[in-house]
């Protein structure tokens, strides 16, 4: 092999290996701080709450479940449901708020900003990387409200031939598979609002500042969702679609809403993200 040949794969392989370290790097800071740790173990105790407020319940006599839950008594598995449809409002828009409005204005008011760019990382790269912390994250959450959910469900409630909600039964298998696709469905919503809280982490310097606009945003979308003279606005906004995860338990599966809904995401993503990189590539970093 000559040496010109030798140059041009190591030039290629130089910029995989950090890519690959930068991405390593960015997930051990975001999973392994205190307060996101701390956010992750939150978003586990409403399904360990609703579980055991049910089964308590339930072993009253002459009380019955509340109509909400009175799926749960039937198939634990939908504790997780539960938990996700609880959670979805607030808990979990909150936790990605925290996560990516500190995605570069944490950079930025803690100093590393200047030297991260300093490395041979362009700023579209590092932006690249930053969402991709964010949306491992996004995932990240929801997969734990719905792996709890199940885990408690089962042990209390067990588990066996879930019946969905147009009445049809399927098998526990495939009751989980839809369980974690409703998970990872959410998470791709909760995903899109980090790219916004992306976006708004590059106009400031203060990360709590960008999260607490982020979860104003989240709020606001809720608020305007449920006012029926805006009903125009529903479908282009985020959360309008956010509970469609219930379509995929029904048999069979209601694709329109949820593909409504990845459409949506997918939207907001690109949208976000052109901006925050029009507002970050002619950002004087200062520090």
């Amino acid at each position: 092999m000559s040496a010109a040949e030798l140059t041009q794969i190591t030039s290629v392989a130089a910029p995989r290996r950090i890519r690959s370290r930068f991405l390593r790097s960015e997930l051990r800071l975001i999973f392994g701080r205190r307060r996101n740790q701390l956010a992750l173990t939150v978003l586990g105790l409403p399904p360990l709450a609703i579980a055991i407020a049910v089964r308590t319940s339930l072993s009253q006599p002459g009380s019955e479940a509340p109509t909400f839950f009175s799926s749960i008594a039937g198939n634990g598995l939908f504790v997780a449901l539960a938990a996700l449809t609880v959670e979805m409002a607030m808990l979990l828009p909150l936790a990605t708020s925290i996560v990516s409005g500190d995605s570069v204005a944490g950079e930025a008011n803690s100093g590393t900003l200047r030297y991260l760019l300093t490395v041979p990382v362009g700023r579209l790269r590092l932006l690249f990387v930053k969402y991709a912390g964010i949306a491992v994250f996004a995932l990240a959450a929801t997969l734990v409200v719905a792996l709890t959910g199940v885990l408690i469900g089962v042990i209390l409630f067990g588990g066996g031939s879930m019946t969905l909600l147009s009445g049809n039964q399927i098998g526990s298998a495939s009751g989980l598979v839809r369980v974690i696709g409703a998970a990872l469905y959410l998470g791709a919503g909760m995903a899109a609002l980090g790219a916004v809280g992306l976006f708004l982490s590059t106009l400031t310097e203060q990360p709590i500042a960008a999260a607490l606009v982020t979860m104003v945003f989240s709020a606001g979308s809720l608020i305007m969702d449920q006012i029926p003279q805006l009903g125009a606005l529903h479908p282009y906004l985020l959360v309008d679609h956010w509970s469609s995860f219930s379509d995929l338990f029904r048999y069979p599966i209601l694709w329109t809403g949820v593909l409504h809904g990845l459409y949506v995401d997918l939207a907001y993503v690109v949208i976000a993200f052109l901006a925050a990189w029009a507002r970050f590539s002619v950002k004087d970093i200062t520090s």
